[in-house]
Protein backbone atom coordinates (compact mmCIF):
# COMPACT_ATOMS: atom_id res chain seq x y z
CA UNK A 1 0.00 0.00 0.00
CA UNK A 2 1.59 3.52 -0.96
CA UNK A 3 -0.91 4.92 2.05
CA UNK A 4 1.45 6.51 4.18
CA UNK A 5 -1.18 8.17 7.07
CA UNK A 6 0.04 8.70 10.25
CA UNK A 7 -0.99 9.35 14.08
CA UNK A 8 -0.97 13.37 14.61
CA UNK A 9 -0.87 14.59 18.09
CA UNK A 10 -1.24 17.61 19.82
CA UNK A 11 -1.17 21.06 18.87
CA UNK A 12 -0.57 19.45 14.59
CA UNK A 13 -3.50 22.17 13.08
CA UNK A 14 -4.97 19.25 11.00
CA UNK A 15 -6.76 18.89 14.56
CA UNK A 16 -8.31 22.31 14.30
CA UNK A 17 -8.83 22.39 10.48
CA UNK A 18 -12.45 21.63 9.76
CA UNK A 19 -13.06 18.56 7.38
CA UNK A 20 -15.01 18.26 4.07
CA UNK A 21 -17.82 15.43 3.65
CA UNK A 22 -16.92 12.77 1.30
CA UNK A 23 -18.40 12.55 -1.43
CA UNK A 24 -16.83 9.49 -3.73
CA UNK A 25 -16.07 6.11 -1.92
CA UNK A 26 -13.42 4.65 -4.08
CA UNK A 27 -10.36 2.10 -3.56
CA UNK A 28 -8.21 5.09 -1.91
CA UNK A 29 -10.88 5.40 0.92
CA UNK A 30 -10.95 2.07 1.78
CA UNK A 31 -7.19 1.73 1.88
CA UNK A 32 -6.77 4.99 3.80
CA UNK A 33 -9.82 3.19 6.01
CA UNK A 34 -7.70 -0.04 6.67
CA UNK A 35 -4.36 2.66 7.41
CA UNK A 36 -6.59 4.17 10.15
CA UNK A 37 -7.66 0.96 11.49
CA UNK A 38 -4.02 -0.43 11.95
CA UNK A 39 -3.34 3.26 13.13
CA UNK A 40 -5.67 2.58 16.18
CA UNK A 41 -4.80 -0.68 17.22
CA UNK A 42 -1.34 -0.17 16.93
CA UNK A 43 -2.44 2.78 19.77
CA UNK A 44 -4.91 0.85 21.25
CA UNK A 45 -7.72 2.96 20.65
CA UNK A 46 -11.28 2.48 20.12
CA UNK A 47 -12.18 5.28 17.60
CA UNK A 48 -9.73 7.19 15.22
CA UNK A 49 -11.26 10.04 12.77
CA UNK A 50 -9.95 11.68 9.67
CA UNK A 51 -8.09 14.80 11.17
CA UNK A 52 -5.98 12.46 13.49
CA UNK A 53 -3.99 11.43 10.61
CA UNK A 54 -3.86 14.85 8.47
CA UNK A 55 -7.20 13.68 5.84
CA UNK A 56 -9.44 16.29 6.38
CA UNK A 57 -12.44 14.52 5.34
CA UNK A 58 -15.34 12.96 7.21
CA UNK A 59 -14.17 9.49 8.03
CA UNK A 60 -14.31 7.45 11.46
CA UNK A 61 -12.89 4.04 12.49
CA UNK A 62 -14.03 2.67 15.56
CA UNK A 63 -14.25 -0.68 17.43
CA UNK A 64 -16.37 -0.61 20.28
CA UNK A 65 -14.42 -3.05 22.30
CA UNK A 66 -11.23 -1.91 21.26
CA UNK A 67 -10.64 -5.64 20.33
CA UNK A 68 -8.82 -6.47 16.57
CA UNK A 69 -10.04 -9.84 17.15
CA UNK A 70 -13.45 -8.50 17.35
CA UNK A 71 -14.05 -7.49 13.64
CA UNK A 72 -17.87 -7.56 14.35
CA UNK A 73 -17.27 -4.54 16.37
CA UNK A 74 -15.39 -2.52 14.01
CA UNK A 75 -16.89 0.51 12.15
CA UNK A 76 -16.43 2.65 9.66
CA UNK A 77 -18.53 5.54 9.33
CA UNK A 78 -18.44 8.04 6.56
CA UNK A 79 -19.79 11.57 6.57
CA UNK A 80 -21.55 10.50 10.18
CA UNK A 81 -23.85 13.21 11.81
CA UNK A 82 -25.65 13.24 15.28
CA UNK A 83 -29.68 12.95 14.85
CA UNK A 84 -30.82 13.05 17.89
CA UNK A 85 -28.99 13.34 21.77
CA UNK A 86 -30.85 12.62 25.27
CA UNK A 87 -29.73 12.79 28.57
CA UNK A 88 -25.81 13.00 30.26
CA UNK A 89 -22.92 10.96 31.59
CA UNK A 90 -19.71 12.14 33.13
CA UNK A 91 -16.94 9.85 32.26
CA UNK A 92 -13.01 9.76 31.73
CA UNK A 93 -12.03 9.96 28.33
CA UNK A 94 -8.71 9.87 26.83
CA UNK A 95 -7.54 11.15 22.98
CA UNK A 96 -4.82 9.04 20.89
CA UNK A 97 -3.82 12.29 19.84
CA UNK A 98 -3.07 13.42 23.38
CA UNK A 99 -1.09 10.63 24.59
CA UNK A 100 -1.73 9.29 28.14
CA UNK A 101 -3.91 12.71 29.38
CA UNK A 102 -7.36 11.49 30.72
CA UNK A 103 -9.71 13.62 32.04
CA UNK A 104 -13.75 13.28 32.85
CA UNK A 105 -15.86 14.63 30.26
CA UNK A 106 -19.69 15.16 30.10
CA UNK A 107 -21.46 14.17 27.05
CA UNK A 108 -25.15 13.11 26.50
CA UNK A 109 -25.91 9.61 27.44
CA UNK A 110 -28.05 8.39 24.24
CA UNK A 111 -27.58 9.32 20.50
CA UNK A 112 -28.60 8.07 17.41
CA UNK A 113 -25.65 8.35 14.60
CA UNK A 114 -26.14 8.61 10.60
CA UNK A 115 -23.64 7.93 8.39
CA UNK A 116 -22.62 5.56 5.49
CA UNK A 117 -20.82 2.32 5.39
CA UNK A 118 -17.92 2.07 2.06
CA UNK A 119 -20.69 0.56 0.37
CA UNK A 120 -22.14 3.48 -0.25
CA UNK A 121 -25.05 2.54 2.22
CA UNK A 122 -26.12 4.53 4.98
CA UNK A 123 -26.98 3.27 8.49
CA UNK A 124 -28.26 4.56 11.65
CA UNK A 125 -26.91 3.56 15.17
CA UNK A 126 -28.98 3.90 18.42
CA UNK A 127 -26.61 3.51 21.38
CA UNK A 128 -25.65 4.39 24.89
CA UNK A 129 -22.95 4.56 27.32
CA UNK A 130 -19.35 4.40 26.01
CA UNK A 131 -20.25 3.79 22.74
CA UNK A 132 -22.21 7.43 22.14
CA UNK A 133 -19.40 8.81 23.97
CA UNK A 134 -17.12 7.80 21.09
CA UNK A 135 -19.48 8.87 18.66
CA UNK A 136 -19.48 11.99 20.07
CA UNK A 137 -15.88 12.26 20.38
CA UNK A 138 -14.83 11.18 17.33
CA UNK A 139 -17.94 13.34 15.55
CA UNK A 140 -16.58 16.63 17.28
CA UNK A 141 -13.19 15.68 15.51
CA UNK A 142 -14.40 16.09 11.94
CA UNK A 143 -15.00 20.22 13.00
CA UNK A 144 -12.27 20.80 14.79
CA UNK A 145 -13.74 20.25 18.12
CA UNK A 146 -11.41 18.28 21.11
CA UNK A 147 -12.10 17.03 24.20
CA UNK A 148 -9.96 19.76 26.16
CA UNK A 149 -12.61 21.79 25.33
CA UNK A 150 -15.28 20.29 26.94
CA UNK A 151 -13.03 19.75 30.18
CA UNK A 152 -14.53 21.18 33.11
CA UNK A 153 -12.96 24.35 34.19
CA UNK A 154 -10.72 21.82 36.96
CA UNK A 155 -10.05 19.20 34.28
CA UNK A 156 -8.48 22.00 32.20
CA UNK A 157 -6.63 23.40 35.33
CA UNK A 158 -5.54 19.95 35.79
CA UNK A 159 -4.13 19.28 32.38
CA UNK A 160 -2.16 22.57 31.83
CA UNK A 161 1.16 21.42 32.30
CA UNK A 162 0.60 18.43 29.95
CA UNK A 163 -0.56 20.24 27.12
CA UNK A 164 2.01 23.03 27.38
CA UNK A 165 4.12 19.67 27.10
CA UNK A 166 2.68 19.08 23.88
CA UNK A 167 3.36 22.06 21.81
CA UNK A 168 6.81 22.00 23.09
CA UNK A 169 7.68 18.98 21.61
CA UNK A 170 5.59 19.92 18.76
CA UNK A 171 7.05 23.08 18.46
CA UNK A 172 10.50 21.42 19.27
CA UNK A 173 10.19 18.66 16.17
CA UNK A 174 9.33 22.48 13.70
CA UNK A 175 12.53 23.91 15.14
CA UNK A 176 14.68 21.08 14.08
CA UNK A 177 13.15 20.69 10.35
CA UNK A 178 11.32 17.45 10.98
CA UNK A 179 7.94 19.23 11.02
CA UNK A 180 7.08 21.55 8.64
CA UNK A 181 5.72 24.38 9.88
CA UNK A 182 1.98 25.40 10.75
CA UNK A 183 1.71 27.36 7.60
CA UNK A 184 2.85 24.50 5.34
CA UNK A 185 0.45 21.69 7.20
CA UNK A 186 -2.23 24.15 6.51
CA UNK A 187 -1.49 24.84 2.69
CA UNK A 188 -1.17 20.72 2.90
CA UNK A 189 -4.67 20.41 4.33
CA UNK A 190 -5.85 23.06 1.91
CA UNK A 191 -4.68 21.15 -1.43
CA UNK A 192 -5.36 17.84 0.07
CA UNK A 193 -6.80 14.56 -2.01
CA UNK A 194 -6.91 11.43 -1.40
CA UNK A 195 -3.62 9.30 -2.09
CA UNK A 196 -3.24 7.07 -5.05
CA UNK A 197 -3.46 3.52 -3.71
CA UNK A 198 -1.18 2.85 -6.53
CA UNK A 199 -1.36 -0.48 -8.74
CA UNK A 200 -3.56 -3.60 -8.13
CA UNK A 201 -0.93 -6.09 -7.55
Amino acid sequence: MSLTAKLVKYPHPSLRYPARPITTIDRGLRLLAGRMLEIMYENRGLGLAGPQVAAPIHIIVMNFEGDHTQKEQECVAINPVIVDRSGSQDGNEGCLSFPELFQDVRRAKKVVVRAYDLEGKQFEMECTDLPSRLWQHEIDHLHGQLFIDKMSPVGKLGSREMLKEFEREFRGSQKRGTTPSDAELLKQLASWTMPDPGPIL
